[in-house]
């Protein structure tokens, strides 16, 4: 098996990625959402209730307990947390110096700490995700700088550590719970758009902010959508047990399978940096040769024709055909795909039921664990090899504490995140062993290991619902309260916005499934805007001016619900039609008995003014200055900035790289190795998977 250190390096730079967009993100929003005049202030999360200070610190674990010491309210230090976040990300991404455990230990604390307080705005599967890959890149960061050639080939702890490829295996773990959970949660859920192959018809328009490619995906034919539903569960279900297959090419078809399902939602889609996360995941599956810039010619070159290996090469290519033909069976026996030459489509519909499916994830969910008990089992001897390979008492003694360190922890973390794993199958959730249930509920708050199920069920089968804000001055005369995001106009394309995630936009989607009473946030928002709250009006509108009641807060203000469409291709200059379904939040006003009585049943109501803190600390003051330099750009516009800085400081480090700085006068009179010598030092060197330094580094392309 070939090593790993590019994908470890790829992983790392795209977690520091992740973390820097998300931190970016949440902080252009935090005084509309968690400000003193934001929709649900932050401050009211956080009331000491005479516990110790520590005890305060497990139950709630966030630094921001820590804020009042610096002269900052709750919401001044969820600001500094997002950018100290985004400054230490930023760092990471830039220099290796910096992609450290204790840098990724920092983000991952900051992004859990402003998780504490989030609220309803923070409840994403994809930030539960990120925090899980956060606390990996801590184990999977390296403990010292890269090691330098001479170290490797002398055997130093430098060269490479046994235990390195454990923490990475957790990567590729989390991932294939994922991908499986989500695939299988679709069918346990018995929607019907899933069981019929049909949710990719409401998909595309009814998902929470679609972008203009989902309207041309929407007019492909319906067999078009049922056959992607079917390469959907395909890739979901199928191809995630080959993320642990021993034969390198299938590791890879996986990795390129979960590469394209990606791609083609975030094309079709603004789920903000969900799916970059997912493709930072399917690092795991790479190898260094794999990433290398070898050409096949210098592979042929290496390869050697004896017989043994050419008969392994053999049988490994019969096990790939094997594989590939048992997955086109599957897919064409379960799911019934016929070519109908007439009408020159590809029919398909599910032939097993309900109970047959429930059979076997029971029959399977137990032996998923067992193949991941039995990947990790080989990883563990992988290190335990590479161990006896290293030369030297004291380095020796080294890494066997490392080894037994993060060996420990790799198992520790593995039998933690069979806890939620099982949730989707009831009754291997009961037959887990009661220790590791004790050991998650320890750690549950830590969300170290966390369930996944995305798409559960397609909603908006009737047509998609959509909640529109109005605003009068009169009661009689309405002007409607358009979003910058989600869908109003009908006139408007649907906006491109990833990687940011409109969190308020998000919640209007959820708010528009069900009766207003079940998003109690929502009466807070009808209030802020009749007070005409500037930070919750930039949440709607950052151009202040295109808000229809800049200048004077509306007098009253109601909701309605509407269904949405796509507009149809013959509708020139709509992107969508609607039909008014019933209010949704009745007209009130300030004083109103009805907002009142809301408000004092949400526990919403102002009953304690923020404390008034001092405006000359300096901190405050800095804090103020990068708001008011910031706050004129639009989120996407300043994370693709960031983007795009970042991507010229990788020019500019490429172009000015080691490559280019003069050799020393030893390198200069060096004498090249001979190329048989090269390859009779490799044939002699027994360690197989070595994942760093003991080889010769390959370009990178």
């Amino acid at each position: 098996m070939a090593g790993s250190r590019l994908p470890r390096l790829l992983f790392l730079q795209g977690v520091a990625a992740v973390f820097m967009l998300a931190f970016a993100s949440l902080y252009t929003q935090i005084p509309g959402l968690y400000g003193p005049e934001g929709i649900l202030p932050a401050r009211r999360t956080l009331r000491p209730q005479g516990k110790g200070r520590w005890q305060q610190l497990w139950e709630t674990p966030t630094l921001l307990w820590e804020a009042p010491l610096l002269g900052l309210d709750t919401a001044q230090g969820l600001e500094l947390l997002s950018l100290l976040g985004t400054l230490l990300a930023l760092g990471a991404l830039l220099t290796h110096r910096l992609r450290h455990p204790l840098i990724y230990l920092l983000l991952w604390a900051t992004y859990l700490s402003v998780c504490q307080v989030g609220q309803v705005f923070l409840y994403f599967q994809w930030d539960s995700l990120l925090l899980e890959t956060g606390f990996l890149a801590v184990l999977v960061a390296p403990l010292g700088l890269p090691p330098n050639h001479k170290q490797a080939s002398q055997g130093r702890p430098g060269g490479f550590s046994p235990h390195e490829g454990l923490p990475f295996w957790l990567v590729r773990w989390l991932l294939f719970r994922l991908m499986f959970a989500s695939g299988v949660v679709k069918l346990t859920s018995r929607c019907p758009a899933w069981w019929g192959l049909t949710a990719l018809t409401y998909h595309y328009e009814t998902q929470c902010l679609p972008t203009p490619a989902a309207w041309f995906a929407h007019q492909l034919p319906v067999w078009l959508h049922k056959l992607s539903v079917v390469a959907t569960f395909l890739i979901e279900i199928a191809v995630p047990p080959l993320f642990f297959a021993p034969v390198r090419r299938l590791r890879l078809a996986a990795f390129y399978s979960q590469v394209l399902l990606q791609v083609l939602i975030i094309i079709t889609g603004n789920y903000n940096f969900f799916n970059l996360l997912t493709l930072v995941l399917t690092t795991a599956l790479l190898d260094d040769t794999h990433l290398a810039a070898k050409s096949s010619a210098g592979r042929r070159k290496r390869a050697t024709s004896s017989w043994p290996k050419a008969l392994l090469a053999m049988l490994t290519l019969l096990l790939e055909l094997a594989v590939y033909g048992l997955l086109a069976y599957g897919v064409i026996h379960y799911f019934g795909l016929e070519v109908d030459w007439e009408q020159h489509v590809v029919r398909s519909r599910t032939t097993f039921t309900f109970h047959q499916f429930s059979q076997w994830l029971k029959m399977v969910t137990l032996p998923t664990m067992w193949l991941g008990a039995a990947s990790l089992a080989w990883e563990l001897l992988t290190a335990l090899w590479r161990w006896v390979q290293v030369r030297g008492s004291l380095q020796k003694l080294c890494a066997a504490i490392q080894l037994s360190v993060f060996g420990i922890t790799t198992l520790a973390l593995f039998t933690i995140s069979l806890v939620p794993y099982s949730y989707m199958e009831p009754s291997s959730h009961g037959r887990l062993w009661t220790g590791a249930h004790r050991l998650f509920g320890t750690v549950e708050r830590l969300q170290l290991a966390n369930s996944y199920g995305l798409f559960r069920r397609m909603t908006g089968l009737g047509g998609r619902p959509e909640v529109v804000l109005e605003g009068s001055y009169d009661g009689h005369q309405w002007t409607e309260i358009e979003f910058m995001y989600k869908p109003g106009n009908l006139s408007r394309p649907p906006p491109m916005v990833v990687p940011h995630q409109p969190r308020l936009d998000w919640q209007m989607w959820f708010a528009a499934l069900g009766p207003h009473t079940h998003s109690p946030w929502f009466t807070s928002l009808v209030l802020r805007l009749l007070q005409g709250k500037e930070p919750v009006i930039r949440l709607i509108q950052n151009h202040t001016p295109s808000y229809p009641f800049h200048k004077q807060p509306p007098t009253y203000v109601r909701a309605q619900r509407y269904k949405y469409w796509f507009s149809h291709p013959w509708e020139q200059g709509q992107w969508w039609r609607r039909q008014w379904v019933e209010e949704f939040f009745p007209s009130v006003s300030l004083g109103d008995p009805t907002l009142d009585m809301l408000l004092r049943q949400f526990g919403l109501q102002d009953k304690s003014p923020p404390r008034a803190r001092s405006s000359s600390n300096t901190l405050t003051q800095a804090l103020h200055w990068v708001r008011r330099q910031l706050s004129p750009l639009e989120a996407p516009t300043l994370l693709w900035g960031l983007l795009g800085a970042v991507g010229a400081i990788k020019v500019m480090q490429a172009l000015l790289g080691p490559q280019s700085l003069p050799r020393t006068k030893e390198e200069k009179h060096r004498p090249a190795p001979d190329e048989d010598s090269v390859a009779a030092s490799k044939q002699a060197s027994p360690a197989p998977n070595v994942s760093s330094g003991s080889h010769t580094p390959r370009r990178k392309k």
